[in-house]
């Protein structure tokens, strides 16, 4: 320990001197242990429950990529290939009760020469399906016919299905999709589920389904796509996935972006929508060839990446009111800080604002901030300011305050713009379920299981936000589209749905 009456000085100016030394070396310690409260806060508050076992990550690993190969196959018309290994097909058990539908041309006189016709036998194609909450099997019957008087004979065409050659019926393919990325239900779960209900589905066999099924859908969720960037304001987000890298063992950091309209706070009838789109890495280059047709705000967190976009001048930005006050909330959990807490307060009084505007016109919500928001903008704006001579400049708190005076500078737009929001929230609630998900399935397995997850979010959480059952409405699409025409896909959007 320090001999404190060995130490100090006799000498009145060494002795200030010292004194001076000291409390530099206190106020140095004191930022050290402020930045480090605040750290162990942000740990305490990322951390999530355990981890996975090892063998439930290989699942998942296989899954992600048996998914990108089955998508692939079906986007190239690639012949299925039979693997040795991969798991033979068993008949579908007896006790799964049957649905019998048959299938006649209609007509009881040869086509040919007009002579009567008989039954000769009949093609039976059985189609596993799923009715929520239980299992059934559709018996597709087709009686062949000949003709008494000549040689020819008839009988009705196989009806298209969403997989060719294999046995899923729409229903048990929207079942799989939603369970997966709305109900975050991993495939060997799944797989694991229908095994106790006496169905032998294999992992690979329904990461097979879920490939072929979003190389389907990808038309509605590229019109998707278009309709989101029709919106003269959009918000927009991104969010790491673990990916395998190949040849490695190890996982590399890809990413989600997520893009987003939503008018109905200022009284739109104009459908909701989000967009996602998948990326190996988070270089600025992806947004900007995400968003090369778009023309309009964009609501947006302060990542440096999308700079060359608002450069250009087709995209303005508005920046995110929520991401300024949670790190005033961050501070003020960690530390208690009464300059945090006034922030907050402050903030609090321009979502109050909001929350009166919300759903009015435009001009009406640009009328209202104008009158009450403007006022109480400007007052954090200046009080910000008068904040940092007072504090360490190297502490969180002040590292807060400038974040917040720059994003305040790049906000400011909203209050104008009628059409505008405080905060880019639209975009991270599309994230939301990304996040949960990620718990359960942990990483994807490659670009192509990524391109495919990617598809899915679009479709469900699109149809969740316009209040349709993703469940029912894939269900029916799944049936429809495979004989769709493929410029008239938008009829099938799911705001369009019956």
């Amino acid at each position: 320990m320090l001999d404190v009456a060995k130490s100090l000085p006799d000498d009145p100016d060494e002795l200030r001197q010292f004194t001076a030394l000291l409390l530099a070396e206190v106020k140095s310690q004191a930022i050290l242990i402020e930045k480090l409260r605040h750290q162990l806060a942000g740990h305490r508050a990322a951390r999530f429950g355990t981890s996975a076992e090892n063998i439930e990550q290989l699942q998942l690993a296989l899954e992600t990529s048996e998914i990108a190969i089955a998508k692939m196959t079906a986007k190239l018309r690639l012949p299925d290939e039979e693997p040795k290994d991969k798991p033979k097909r068993r008949p579908i058990p007896d006790h799964i009760p049957r649905m019998e539908v048959e299938l006649t041309t209609g007509d009881d006189d040869c086509a040919q020469c007009g002579g009567r016709l008989r039954r000769l036998g009949e093609d039976v194609t059985e189609e596993l399906e799923y009715v929520p909450g239980r299992f059934i099997v559709n018996r597709i019957v087709r009686p062949r016919f000949a003709c008494s008087g000549c040689d020819s004979f008839t009988q009705a065409a196989v009806p298209s299905r969403p997989i060719e050659r294999g046995r899923p019926g729409p229903g048990l393919l929207a079942h799989v999709l939603v369970n997966k990325y709305a109900d975050h239900l991993p495939l060997y779960r799944q797989s694991q589920i229908y095994g106790r209900e006496g169905i032998d589905l294999d992992r690979s066999t329904l990461a097979d389904w879920v490939g072929k099924s979003t190389a389907l859908l990808e038309p509605l969720a590229d019109a998707i796509g278009r309709h989101v960037l029709a919106g003269q304001a959009i918000f927009a987000d991104d969010t790491p996935v673990k990916m395998l890298a190949p040849g490695t063992g190890k996982t590399a950091t890809a990413r989600l972006w997520a893009y987003g309209r939503d008018e109905r706070p200022w009284g739109s009838d104009v459908p909701s929508a989000s967009w996602y789109q998948f990326s190996l890495d988070r270089k600025g280059q992806h947004p900007k060839d995400h968003l090369a047709k778009y023309h309009g705000w964009m609501h947006a967190d302060g990542y440096a990446g999308f700079e060359d976009l608002y450069r250009s001048g087709d995209i303005r930005e508005v920046a995110c009111m929520a991401h300024v006050r949670r790190k005033f909330v961050d501070i003020h959990r960690a530390q208690g800080s009464a300059i945090a807490d006034e922030a907050i307060g402050r903030i609090t009084q321009l979502y109050a604002v909001e929350k009166e505007a919300r759903g009015s016109p435009p001009d009406r919500r640009a009328e209202i901030r104008q009158a009450k928001a403007k006022p109480i903008f400007n007052d954090l704006e200046l009080w910000l300011h008068a904040q940092l001579p007072s504090i360490s400049g190297k502490s969180p708190l002040a590292g807060a305050i400038r974040y917040a005076l720059t994003r305040m500078a790049r906000l400011r737009p909203y209050i104008n713009h009628g059409i505008l929001e405080l905060d880019n929230n639209t975009a991270e609630r599309a994230m939301r379920s990304v996040a949960i998900g990620r718990k359960n399935w942990m990483f994807a397995g490659s670009e192509g299981g990524g391109k495919a997850m990617a598809i899915a979010y679009t479709l469900i959480e699109t149809a969740k936000l316009n209040g349709v059952d993703p469940q029912k409405w894939l269900a029916d699409t799944l049936a429809r589209i495979p004989d769709y025409k493929i410029n008239k896909v938008d009829d099938l959007l799911p705001w369009k749905s019956s």
